[in-house]
């Protein structure tokens, strides 16, 4: 799979400050000010964040390559993946992943090319990670590739991991959620699940890639879904080319 480059990032440009009446600093003094002026250079440099959740089924490749394609577009990307998408991504690629969010967020960092703190990672049962509040949570969501244990528990809303109460988080809110789900034959309990998704709002993108682009190799097929992805969210890429192009 090829790695997506990263694009340089821009910096807000810094303004003069106000200087106290009691004499110049060599250095502004630290507060919340200070704080809240880091984070906003943070937020910044990177688009608004997407979420992308790997879960069990086959397909790990599509997640992966969406990390890598969300990086290269700038956008800041807020990863989990799920205890079964770590066997995955052990069978069906080379790439090895750790569990811990920290060394996790850092592996994921080296091989998609990502900035420094574009990428963040949350641990399984982090209830106190931003995606587990609508206060926090970003306003996009993908889990790719969904397997249909999510799919079902997603429906529920049974929120029995972060993975889970993010995406419940998604419906509640009214937000954008995408669900990838890559299982063959569908049986009744899978497609009704589906439809009650549908009808709440969330987009079902099945992982089912099209010939008509001529592919040469397994990355042309990845990349068909994942450029189906980012067209359902809005963001600019030229991965494929578009019908009548």
């Amino acid at each position: 799979m090829a790695e997506a480059s990263s694009g340089p990032l821009d910096k807000p440009s810094s303004g003069p400050l106000d200087k106290p009446s009691s004499g110049p600093l060599d250095k502004p003094s630290s507060g919340p000010l200070d704080e809240e002026s880091s984070a906003a250079r943070h937020e910044a440099a990177f688009h608004p964040p997407v979420t992308v959740a790997l879960t069990g089924a086959s397909g790990a490749q599509y997640g992966l390559r969406l990390i890598e394609a969300l990086v290269s577009s700038r956008h800041e990307v807020w990863v989990m993946i799920s205890k079964a998408a770590h066997l995955v991504i052990d069978t069906e690629t080379d790439v090895s992943l750790p569990a811990r969010p920290e060394r996790l967020s850092a592996a994921l960092t080296e091989r998609s090319g990502a900035a420094p703190g574009q990428i963040r990672c949350f641990a399984r049962e982090d209830w106190m990670a931003p995606v587990a509040s609508g206060s926090g949570a970003p306003s996009r969501m993908v889990i790719c590739p969904c397997s249909t244990g999510t799919l079902s528990a997603v429906a529920t809303g049974a929120s029995n991991n972060l993975i889970e109460r993010a995406a419940d988080v998604a419906l509640k809110e009214r937000r954008q959620l995408i669900l990838v789900p890559r299982e063959t034959p569908l049986s009744a309990i899978h497609l009704e699940h589906m439809l009650t998704l549908t009808r709440m709002g969330a987009v079902i993108l099945p992982a089912a890639p099209g010939f008509y682009h001529k592919p040469e190799r397994v990355a042309d097929l990845v990349d068909f879904i994942v450029a189906r992805i980012l067209n359902q969210l809005g963001i600019e890429h030229r991965m494929l080319p578009r019908w009548g192009e």
